[in-house]
């Protein structure tokens, strides 16, 4: 599950406090899971009840805020108990497969059935400043989540399946989206563009030329994800181990949970090599802004015609939308990676990162029912994605 992080469903709401009114103290409760869907959060009550045991039972409380429903263990505790309690629901949590829980400031919680629950502390009377712009953000996040939970309940995202999102608006400089983001997953094509990275940092310090020849390589690499061509690549920058080597001291900030250890088998199963969705998202930013080697290249053969799962086959996302991106896929990972530059109404365009990745923990039996069943699951949030950055701007 997370390895970083609290549970993605309980970090969605920690931003959604600032809509709530302060308390006078700084008493803690402990949320599991939040969801639009009124009767997947009563399972799930359930389910931690179970695992839990009855005197944590009795305190689980379904609560509702707006069109929200979320499981919070009403404890009003101090922080550093509330962190021992979280670590330990966690711990079994996880270990049955549910999601990790997160500490949350105590409020006063609305009941599901539109009763309150007492507060044992008084609210402050200071008014709650307007949070509009906030919102938007916490909705996006909120709808991804939303929409991952609702695929767990029903049996869509397997047990042994992980997903990492992450969003990120180049207009208001703003992560919109972070789910699982610094969870190391299985890279598969995914980190061939950081191949490319350490080759022309190689041709920026005169060892390699970017020739007609490596120029094809290259091409076949990104555009078409031609596996010959990347471990042609990889053997001109010296093995993977020394692209591991140019990436991790000459851009320490952006390749922080990146391992390539591997060339690329014969059969294409490459399980090996390892990134995070927090890398890539910096790489994307970096290549964005002409902050590494080969950017502007690198970003020109990220945006010829390839597959995606970003924006073909996603009707909300307009034509004419300039995609810059890398898919993944193996019997284990189905990713996407990119940057979409949107049109709003009011004809600017308004570019945004786009990461999402759906790691199985067992080779999928059925590789291509399992490879379309997840790409559909990309392409959703992309139009999730979609609507709530278009919505931070004017052109909504």
């Amino acid at each position: 599950m997370l390895s970083k992080h609290y549970s993605i469903l309980a970090v969605v709401i920690l931003s959604l406090l600032t809509s709530l009114p302060a308390v006078a103290a700084q008493g803690y409760d402990i949320s599991y899971v939040w969801s639009r869907n009124l009767s997947s959060v009563q399972d799930y009550r359930d389910q931690v009840a179970n695992i839990l045991g009855p005197r944590v039972a009795k305190h689980l409380k379904v609560v509702t805020k707006g069109d929200l429903y979320g499981l919070i263990y009403r404890r009003n505790g101090n922080n550093e108990s509330t962190t021992r309690a979280v670590k330990s629901h966690s711990k079994l949590l996880r270990a049955r497969g549910l999601d990790a829980v997160s500490p949350i400031k105590s409020r006063n919680w609305q009941l599901a059935d539109n009763t309150a629950l007492p507060q044992k502390i008084e609210p402050s009377s200071t008014p709650v400043k307007s949070v509009t712009h906030r919102k938007k953000i916490q909705d996006l996040e909120t709808a991804v989540e939303a929409y991952i939970s609702e695929l767990r309940r029903t049996g869509k995202i397997a047990r042994d399946e992980r997903t990492g999102w992450s969003v990120f608006d180049f207009t208001t400089g703003k992560k919109l989206v972070t789910i699982n983001e610094d969870t190391q997953f299985q890279a598969a094509s995914l980190v061939k563009p950081f191949i490319a990275a350490a080759f022309f940092h190689k041709v920026k310090q005169g060892k390699l030329v970017y020739g007609p020849k490596s120029r094809r390589h290259m091409q076949r690499m990104i555009q078409h994800s031609n596996n010959p061509s990347t471990n042609w690549v990889i053997r001109q920058v010296g093995g993977p181990r020394s692209v591991q080597k140019i990436l991790e001291k000459h851009y320490p900030a952006i390749f922080q949970d990146t391992r390539l250890v591997e060339y690329i088998p014969a059969n294409g199963r490459t399980y090996k090599n390892r990134a995070s969705v927090h890398d890539y998202s910096r790489f994307l930013y970096a290549v964005w802004n002409k902050k590494i080697a080969g950017a502007r290249e690198i970003k020109r053969l990220m945006a010829l015609p390839s597959s995606d799962r970003i924006y073909t086959g996603v009707p909300e996302v307009p034509k004419g939308t300039h995609v810059y991106n890398k898919t993944g896929s193996t019997a284990r990972v189905c990713g996407d990676m990119g940057i979409l530059s949107v049109k709003g109404a009011d004809g600017k365009r308004y570019p945004y990162i786009l990461i999402g990745i759906i790691e199985k923990q067992r080779s999928a039996q059925n590789y291509t029912s399992w490879i379309r069943s997840r790409s559909e699951i990309i392409r959703n949030v992309s139009a999730i994605v979609y609507k709530g950055v278009i919505a931070q701007h004017n052109g909504a």
